[in-house]
């Protein structure tokens, strides 16, 4: 899993929510797959989003070990990266 960020700090954004976007490629699997991950992705960052600043922008990218894995091990994967790119997220200012 791959995360990456773009944190909002501009007065305008405050009140914004977070957006992700979410890449799941053909390495992942066929179409059913990659959409099966991509909900699972979806519902386990429901809870981490109002964690995040207002105006945060999120693109998580799956890997292809991604088809496989359990609900649990796509949600400890997210939240690993996430804890990776907050610490290395560029700041934005409006």
């Amino acid at each position: 899993m791959v995360v990456h960020l773009l944190i909002g700090t501009g007065q305008a954004e405050v009140g914004r929510a977070p957006q992700v976007g979410f890449t799941v490629g053909k390495g992942v699997g066929g179409s059913v797959v990659r959409h099966r991950v991509a909900r699972r992705l979806r519902a386990s960052l429901g809870p981490i989003l109002q964690t995040l600043p207002g105006g945060t922008l999120m693109v998580v990218r799956a890997q292809p070990s991604a088809g496989t894995a359990a609900s649990s091990a796509l949600r400890r994967d997210v939240e690993i990266a996430l804890h990776a790119a907050l610490k290395k997220a560029p700041r934005r200012s409006r």
